[in-house]
């Protein structure tokens, strides 16, 4: 549920629902790419006043200047502080406006019937950023996120996504045990994935509230959200195969 309490203004919540939406890539490249894509909606372009002369920045201006975005300079540490990575934003940072980010009470209030893939610990971008692809083209309504303990939305996510990433819904939350749990007593059903389970993922029968949950690339899921799951079921697997990539146990997942 979003923190927020009974006296907050209608002007702050507006502005908080806005910044929950923002996200912050930084280095040249992912910036310039995302610059160039009139689909992708920018709040503000952050440069730093120390950056020496070049080509790309002045091209990022002039973008900036056409499509009317707001340009901020700030010195090396408070940029850093915007980007979050010193290290690798090479001066420049870009907040953009991701419109299917949400959280879990607008996301209910909008969908009577939904498909849902939740992401419990998973660590690797890539892994991250291909499982929003193949969510986006495949039978999927959201992806269910933690803020912590797992891969965030970066430059390397974005690229894996190969842009679907402005098309996916995806819910944020900063506790997923009790947002599963938020869904389950709306009447979503929860599955985990298990090489025991008696069932297949394709024989199952699924309601119209269904949430699958991938859990992480080593330890699989949580111990919590197993507890809290109502059923496993099982990829069927040949060859001694003991298991698959959580990407790839997406798109299966997916298509269904």
């Amino acid at each position: 549920m979003p923190n927020t309490h009974k006296n907050d203004s209608p002007e702050y919540l507006a502005k908080k629902a806005f910044f929950d939406k923002v996200l912050t890539i930084y280095g040249r490249n992912a910036v310039m790419e995302a610059l160039e894509d009139k689909a992708v909606t920018i709040h503000k372009l952050h440069l730093s006043k120390s950056n020496k002369d070049a080509d790309v920045l002045e091209q990022m201006k002039d973008i900036a200047k056409k499509r009317d975005i707001e340009v901020a300079y700030h010195d090396k540490q408070s940029l850093s502080r915007i980007s979050k990575n010193a290290k690798q934003d090479q001066g420049v940072a870009l907040d953009i406006v991701l419109e299917h980010f949400g959280d879990e009470s607008s996301f209910m209030e909008a969908h009577k019937a939904y498909r849902i893939i939740a992401l419990d610990g998973v660590t690797n971008p890539q892994n991250l950023g291909m499982i929003i692809r193949s969510c986006a083209a495949g039978n999927v309504d959201a992806i269910l996120l933690p803020t912590k303990g797992a891969a965030q939305i970066s430059p390397l996510v974005i690229k894996a996504s190969a842009g679907t990433l402005f098309k996916m819904p995806i819910i944020k939350t900063t506790n997923l045990t009790k947002t599963l749990r938020s869904f389950q007593d709306e009447g979503a059903d929860l599955y985990t994935l298990s090489s025991h389970a008696s069932k297949s993922y394709k024989d199952q029968s699924y309601g119209n509230k269904t949430i699958f949950v991938l859990g992480n690339e080593s330890e699989g899921v949580s111990k919590a959200v197993e507890d809290l799951c109502d059923k496993s079921i099982a990829i069927p697997m040949q060859r001694d195969v003991e298991s698959l990539n959580v990407a790839v146990t997406a798109s299966l997942l997916a298509f269904l």
